[in-house]
């Protein structure tokens, strides 16, 4: 046995010493014992799980459950949360801080947020559980209505079933929004130090802990309905509603309810919480046939809209009637169902004369210009952020705020962080309003393309098993840039790794082209894959979607090339 093996040897019995939880305890045991009889297979597993930690970052812990310290796990989840009790107690300036957790339905949510709210409670902070397993937007919006110093939410959004994650909230000055840097780096260094000191049987635990009543979810309930209440022209709505296997449901079930609009059809194979996702491959609604069920349902019943949430509802999927797409059932892209609530968040602010001065739109820099156009076209101000909620909910002034990966921020000053349940009462209020006049949400996106131009977006987005690949390619771009995509010259380049002070900064590659097209390249935050964004604009649809169309084939190109 050589000496690296023998030390993760070390590792993993430390670890397993320490696990309470007797099914990643009796896994890592078998693998422990594979390993020390010689099985190749079984040290690489090891060297996995135990050469590195999870990172913790902006985006907080998101991974594989299973033993190790790069899995996700009850002792990595003890490890964050005496790390994090320890940053927020070093920074309170006065009194007792607070802390609110919250969990989804995925596998040991539940159990990651109690042995949170214990470890919280043995600090001495006050920890407030809320009272079940909730959508992400409710723990977001708990964290600014109790006024708490922070907020922990156990999810991994859509990612995999055997995935979770642990993200983080602050509140004071940060309003509630997810954390941003220098935040990331002292929180994960005081849970470098917990990892550090040894066993996680050895920190504090409390039950003195407290459980949220009923009442907060109540006044996200009264506050999300206020939004968009129904207007003339709603009743006969005929619409399609999933949960994809998350917790969405209930809570906008009641939402939908107060607000006054009838009641949808729902995809009952996926309408309540299941951590296996038993019905999709991938729990995403951006993933081709995730929707598949609800447009099949939509189609029987002859709905008029389909509108689905991710599985914990912090993002919005809009379906659509469409005789040319496959079906006859499409899904609106993230930029079209952010320029229709970008448009109706601009309308309001200027209902009744000039928007208040600093009103502002924002999106991040990899969604479509098209939302700057109606800023621009209605007197707001315009933020171009990086990619994530955490920046776009920073954005001064926001009134609106969206992501073209399905999230949108409709109610900032309720939640400052994307809500798919707000988002879904928002655009079924502009479905309505345009049923009431014979119109559809197609006809809809006709009216802001009369006021602002026509625009297309697409991407391009490949998937790898080795995320060096990744790196091997952006380096390439950098190194040896192109002059062209296919038959269009670049103009400008933009490497955002050295962005002027004050700009955004981050691994993006931006590409201004010379029919005034865009083209963005960048790393995936969560996933291992390479994104690429492309947007044009044009005197007609028709003339947008064949430039991204010979942009997509030249994109393609290219990557086939350097991966």
């Amino acid at each position: 046995m050589s000496a690296q093996e023998a030390t993760l040897l070390t590792q993993a019995r430390a670890w397993l010493r320490q696990d309470p939880d007797p099914e990643t305890r009796d896994e890592l045991a078998g693998l422990i014992t594979s390993a020390g009889s010689g099985d190749e297979a079984a040290v690489a597993d090891l060297a996995d799980r135990f050469s590195t930690r999870l990172a913790f970052g902006t985006a907080g812990l998101r991974g594989e459950l299973a033993a190790g310290s790069n899995r996700m796990n009850r002792v990595l989840v003890a490890q964050a949360a005496a790390g994090f009790a320890a940053y927020l107690s070093e920074k309170a300036s006065a009194g007792t801080p607070t802390v609110v957790i919250g969990y989804d339905g995925r596998k040991n949510s539940r159990v990651f947020a109690k042995d949170s709210a214990e470890i919280f409670a043995g600090a001495g902070l006050r920890a407030i559980l809320l009272p079940r397993l909730l959508p992400t937007p409710v723990l977001a919006f708990a964290v600014r209505h109790l006024g708490a110093d922070a907020g922990v939410m156990v999810t991994a959004s859509h990612n995999p079933p055997n995935d979770n994650g642990y993200k983080v909230y602050l509140g004071g000055a940060d309003q509630g929004s997810q954390i941003v840097a220098p935040a990331d780096a002292e929180i994960a260094a005081h849970i470098q130090q917990v990892a550090d000191h040894g066993d996680v049987r050895a920190i504090p635990r409390s039950e003195a802990y407290e459980t949220a009543g009923e009442d907060i979810v109540e006044a996200y309930v009264t506050a999300t309905a206020a939004v968009a209440p129904a207007p003339v022209g709603t009743a006969g709505l005929r619409w399609v509603y999933t949960a994809m296997h998350g917790v969405g449901w209930e809570t906008f079930s009641r939402i939908i309810g107060d607000a006054g609009y009838p009641a949808p059809w729902t995809v009952s194979e996926q309408r309540d919480p299941d951590p296996t996702f038993r019905t999709v491959s991938f729990p995403n609604p951006e993933e081709p046939g995730a929707m598949d069920l609800a447009f099949a349902k939509a189609r029987t019943l002859g709905a008029e809209l389909v509108i689905a949430n991710d599985p914990d509802a912090d993002r919005l999927a809009v379906g659509i009637p469409d005789e040319t797409a496959e079906g006859g059932w499409r899904r609106l892209t993230g930029n079209e169902v952010g320029l229709l609530l970008g448009w109706r968040a601009a309308r309001a602010a200027t209902a009744d004369g000039p928007a208040a001065p600093g009103t502002s739109l924002a999106c991040s820099l990899v969604s479509s210009p098209a939302l700057g156009a109606v800023a621009a076209r209605y007197g707001l101000d315009f933020h171009e952020t990086l990619t994530g909620f955490k920046w776009i909910s920073r954005a001064p002034g926001i009134a609106f705020g969206y992501e073209e990966a399905l999230g949108y921020l409709v109610n900032p000053e309720t939640v400052r962080d994307k809500d798919g349940i707000s988002a879904a009462v928002a655009l079924l209020g502009l479905a309505a309003e345009a049923r009431g006049r014979d119109a559809t949400l197609v006809d809809l996106l006709e009216e802001v393309a009369a006021e602002v131009g026509h625009f297309a977006s697409g991407q391009v987005s490949i998937r790898v098993d080795d995320v060096a690949v990744i790196g091997r390619i952006m380096a390439a771009l950098r190194q040896d840039p192109p002059a062209a995509f296919g038959e269009t010259a670049i103009s400008s380049v933009e490497d955002l790794l050295t962005a002027a002070e004050g700009a955004p900064a981050g691994d993006v590659l931006r590409y201004r082209l010379a029919d005034g097209s865009r083209v963005i390249v960048r790393p995936s935050g969560t996933e291992p894959k390479l994104k690429v964004y492309l947007d044009a604009r044009a005197d007609s649809g028709e003339a947008a979607h064949a430039a991204v169309a010979a942009l997509d084939a030249a994109i393609r190109e290219l990557l086939a090339r350097l991966g």
